[in-house]
């Protein structure tokens, strides 16, 4: 279900992994739940006990987001910029954060059945082998959530 890969760019290491999950929900309204900033706040917790007080979007190729988690500690702010809004196939987005530093998200949406979409995410330019497992662990969990608030 999930697949990591070390990729090497230039004369510097990045990582990247990918995550794949069937979401029993209509394409179009899978791929939509990651432009709406109300949606956003119901499913981007990567695990347990998180929320998301805060999710904006302006959903255009150049448009900005910004959401915060929120664990029982801490905020964990993360900002991104749209560079490819193709629906209902594709969206490719920066992601900005203490944790990732400055790496890319492609998520890809295949319509399996008319409720049923198998989405890809792809995440490049990690930092780490440590960041790459904590993202490949988020975005599982990420997804898990995503199929609840879509279902």
């Amino acid at each position: 279900m999930s697949d990591a890969n070390m990729t090497d760019t230039n004369t510097s290491k990045t990582y990247a992994l990918s995550v794949e999950r069937t979401i029993p929900g209509p394409i179009d309204a899978v791929f939509d739940a990651w432009l709406d900033a109300d949606t956003l706040k119901k499913f981007m917790t990567p695990g347990p006990g998180m929320s998301v007080p805060t999710a904006t979007t302006d959903p255009r190729v150049g448009g900005q987001f910004h959401i915060v988690m929120k664990d029982a500690d801490r905020e964990i702010p993360h900002d991104g910029e749209y560079r490819v809004i193709d629906r209902p196939h594709r969206i490719v987005f920066t992601w900005v954060s203490e944790p990732a530093g400055n790496s890319l998200v492609t998520l890809d949406f295949q319509k399996l059945t008319e409720r049923s979409t198998r989405v890809t995410l792809t995440h490049e330019k990690l930092a780490s082998e440590m960041s790459r497992d904590g993202h490949r662990g988020g975005w599982t969990g990420i997804l898990e959530s995503l199929e609840r608030v879509v279902a």
